[in-house]
């Protein structure tokens, strides 16, 4: 069975830090791309960061450019978000997606995404 499993979720004051895991199993991961989508209350859920199949080259929204980190390690089946200067407005529920294509250069394609996590809990304090 498919699955991705998030981690690292958890509260944190604004100016603060978190890294987000994403463990992979049922099926090989590290040929495709990865992402993180994030859904706040009363929004869309929206691709934050995106990294190709080999880590390569990475895709971030503008609202976290330069704030988040997202990297992999293909021997491990694992993704991360590395999230710096966070902000209440980064308050969300965060999912780790995969995406379908193998070798594909669709990492920045919110649709290429059909895999997801069930999502874990992220809430930046004023």
């Amino acid at each position: 069975q498919v699955q991705l499993v998030e981690s690292g979720g958890g509260l944190v004051q604004a100016g603060g830090s978190l890294r987000l895991s994403c463990a992979a199993s049922g099926r090989t991961f590290s040929n495709v791309a990865m992402g993180w989508f994030r859904q706040a209350p009363g929004k869309e859920r929206e691709l934050q960061a995106g990294i190709s199949w080999s880590g390569g080259r990475t895709y971030y929204a503008d609202s976290v450019k330069g704030r988040f980190i997202i990297s992999r390690d293909n021997s491990k089946n694992m993704v991360y978000l590395q999230m710096n200067s966070l902000k209440p407005e980064d308050t969300a529920v965060y999912y780790c997606a995969a995406g379908l294509r193998p070798f594909s250069n669709d990492y920045a394609i919110p649709q290429s995404y059909i895999y997801w996590g069930q999502g874990t809990q992220v809430t930046v304090s004023s």
